[in-house]
């Protein structure tokens, strides 16, 4: 199993990419309530025609809430995923190359603590302008006691997955967005910058710990992967029912029956598309599905229309 950069590569561009929390959000640095957070391509909002100009940019900064949570939430499982797959690099005399890969799994696993700094500090920037709650799944606690449970290769696929998903949120969506609030965007932008390098690392990570199973054992891997995959839709569709109640709160409107029908089934697939989708349907995540088990590759084509 072979990939075109190395953990020294991964190294080598993480320490060029230097930012402070505290240069993205406090002080003169707030979020812009008058202005969308997410692109219509995550929140999509635009098709919900029972609801006013104003009720959908509420409803956008309300998902703009959920993606911050979320990606807190993820954060705070992949932290130790990682930092356990570095400890046993560094408590033993290190051979060629492992300076390398333990550096690089302990600078992934300083950044991923920097992210959950950054997405709390959003996230009370949003509570204290946008002034009603909005509830979330969780607690961080109980999701990951549930991703770790599973085996390394299924945990080390949900995390490449969710690496190259914020990949190509930024690249394809948020990129040239100029609605979006400026500070919203730099927050994606800088998240960006480093989860580019924890994507490639992630990579190579996968494919160490794949190259150590036989082939039950993939499979076995890849199975706890799709149940990952089906915990976290639940999860999503709880909060797509968690964002309608919000946006009721905030409102002050309550929706019909038929409304609240067609918004929970509507937004849980834009909740899908974002969170599942977008990365299941990345090229550089089939392709590590490519090489680590070929023959399970169409199951991931198959599914992908599901969550788009």
């Amino acid at each position: 199993m072979t990939y075109q950069y190395s953990f020294k590569d991964c190294l080598a561009r993480a320490e060029r990419i230097t930012w402070r929390v505290e240069d993205l959000i406090g002080g003169d640095k707030t979020l812009d309530f008058s202005k969308p957070f997410m692109p219509e391509s995550f929140a999509r909002v635009v098709d919900l025609d029972f609801l006013s100009a104003d009720e959908k940019r509420t409803l956008n900064q309300i998902r703009g809430n959920t993606y911050l949570a979320m990606f807190g939430l993820i954060e705070e499982f992949i932290l130790p995923f990682v930092m356990d797959h570095a400890g046993p690099l560094i408590v033993k005399p290190m051979t060629a190359g492992d300076d390398y890969q333990a550096r690089a799994y302990l600078e992934f696993a300083a950044e991923e603590a920097k992210h959950i700094h950054l997405f709390r500090r959003f996230r009370e920037e949003f509570t204290n302008g946008f002034g009603t709650r909005c509830d979330v799944i969780g607690p961080p606690e109980a999701v990951g006691k549930v991703v770790l449970a599973k085996p390394a290769l299924s945990v080390s696929l949900l995390v490449l997955m969710i690496e190259w998903m914020s990949q190509r949120h930024f690249m394809d969506s948020m990129k040239d967005d100029q609605t979006l609030d400026p500070q919203f965007k730099s927050l994606l932008l800088h998240h960006w910058m480093e989860e580019h390098q924890h994507a490639q690392l992630d990579a190579l990570m996968t494919l160490a710990i794949a190259e150590k199973l036989d082939a039950a054992a993939i499979n076995a891997g890849i199975d706890g992967f799709w149940e990952l995959g089906t915990f976290f839709d639940e999860g999503l569709k709880q909060q797509t029912a968690f964002d309608l109640d919000a946006l009721e709160r905030a409102t002050g409107r309550k929706l019909g029956d038929p409304e609240r029908a067609r918004f929970l089934e509507q937004q849980h697939q834009a909740n899908r598309w974002t969170y599942l989708g977008s990365g299941l349907t990345h090229p550089r995540f089939i392709d590590v599905i490519e090489q680590i088990a070929p023959a399970r590759r169409a199951e991931f084509e198959v599914a992908a229309p599901v969550f788009s």
